[in-house]
Parts: structure tokens; sequence; C-alpha cells
């Protein structure tokens, strides 16, 4: 009967049971490489903060639209749609109506 940690020997008439020891040195050992591996890879590791957006804000006035805020705020090498989307993701705008006295963040 034999088993992984148990050992039977016959000494004589009597029968001895010895039992492997369990080290922790293999544990011990993985964790020390695992340390030596991950370390320098962390340590090496560059972590940058997003810079801030930066906003202006504008007041609709009455005759304005989505369109015409759009196209001041865009250089002339942009395209007036994208500056609309960003003003309306930024402004959480379900559709493209403002209203006169509404504040506007427009992304800069």
């Amino acid at each position: 009967m034999e088993d992984h940690f148990d050992k039977l020997r016959v000494m004589g008439r009597r029968f001895v049971v010895t039992r492997k020891r369990f080290t922790l040195m293999p544990a011990i050992s993985l964790a020390a490489l695992s340390l030596m591996v991950t370390v320098p890879a962390l340590s090496s590791m560059h972590l940058y903060a997003a810079t801030a957006q930066r906003y202006a804000v504008v007041t609709v006035q009455p005759g304005d639209t989505l369109w015409s805020i759009a196209a001041t705020h865009t250089n002339s090498s942009g395209d007036v749609q994208e500056t609309i989307d960003r003003i309306s993701a930024t402004n959480h705008l379900q559709a493209s109506t403002i209203l006169p006295g509404e504040r506007l963040r427009i992304p800069q």
C-alpha cells in the first residue's frame, strides 16, 4: 500500500510509516522568481495623466443654431460636423435643438 506521501517499510516484523516532508522552498523560489521578473517590468512603466480638457462657454443667443456656433469655433481646416459631434457629446445633447439662454461648453 503506497501513497504519494506515505511509504510503508518493513523493519524486522514491524511496519514503519514514513512521510515525506512538505517544504515551502519550491513556493518561495517561485515567488522570488516571479518578483525578479515583475518588479523590473513595473518599474520601467511610465504613467501619464491625461491633459485637462479646456472649454469655452457660450451662451446661446436668439437665432443661434448648433451649426452656427460650431462654425465659429471650427478652425479653417477643421470639419464643422466633427465640432458639432464634440459639442453634443460634451453637453449631453440628444437633439440639435438649443434654446436661447442655454450655456454650452465648447471643447477647445
